[in-house]
């Protein structure tokens, strides 16, 4: 651009300030560098290194989410692990159905994990512990054997949670949906859970911190749910999830 132009181009602004009461400038040139987009900021770590490359391949134990993320997430008190392989409920509300995952899946054997505080479980399911208030967690995990199909089995467990978001004034209900997204193919949607004496109108209440919740996972060909029993926050909850679904 010529430098009488510019100037003439500055002068119309500055005049059409004076008018306004706020100064214009011409738009930057074409030629400037964009600004990445939000989600490549949003996929990369905080510390600088490469996002987690999606999962491919069998389910092992060291998919499972660690008891340690749940003290990295400030619950202080000594958590239980306790695994197992097989088939069974992966949520027990009778709004999700109570199916167990073969039933809504029909998909092979998952890995199930059960987080407690004290060694006493279900006799029938090691993964439970046997006193309620005991329990912490449970994650159910398997592989799909391709992204396209966890991605199906995910989208399909989340339909079957979503029906408890809406219940009548004194159930206890799960909130909104949330949605946290690792990198490309690790992804994952949770609902807080609230108590009965907090849903007034058949909803969750707003503005209310959750009671734990439910995640539904996928990374790679790898699918989860994970049921956070133990009454954590948003902020705790949220964290729990994303390690949950790296780790997947």
């Amino acid at each position: 651009m010529r430098p009488r132009t510019i100037v003439v181009i500055l002068a119309a602004a500055v005049a059409l300030g004076l008018l306004t009461g706020r100064f214009v400038l011409p738009a930057r040139s074409a030629t400037a560098t964009p600004a990445p987009p939000p989600s490549a900021a949003a996929s990369s770590p905080r510390d600088g290194s490469p996002p987690p490359k999606p999962a491919a391949g069998p389910m092992t134990e060291r998919h499972l989410l660690a008891a340690a993320a749940f003290r990295k997430a400030g619950f202080t008190r000594r958590v239980y692990v306790r695994d197992r392989v097989g088939d069974g409920r992966y949520a027990d509300a009778v709004c999700a159905g109570e199916k167990t995952l073969n039933e809504t899946l029909g998909g092979p054997d998952a890995h199930f994990r059960g987080f407690a505080t004290s060694r006493d479980t279900d006799p029938d399911d090691p993964t439970l512990a046997l006193r309620g208030e005991d329990q912490v967690a449970r994650e159910v995990a398997g592989d799909a054997r391709s992204p396209a199909l966890a991605q199906n089995f995910a989208e399909r467990l989340l339909l079957e949670e979503v029906p408890c978001q809406e219940e009548p004034a004194g159930h206890w209900v799960y909130g909104p949906t949330h949605t946290i997204t690792v990198a490309p193919g690790i992804t994952a949607s949770w609902m807080g859970s609230y108590d009965g004496d907090l849903n007034t109108k058949g909803t969750a209440p707003r503005g209310k911190e959750p009671c734990g919740g439910i995640a539904v996972l996928r990374n790679g060909s790898h699918f989860g749910v994970l049921e956070v029993d133990a009454c954590l926050d948003t902020a705790a909850t949220t964290r729990i999830v994303r390690a949950a679904v790296t780790q997947l």
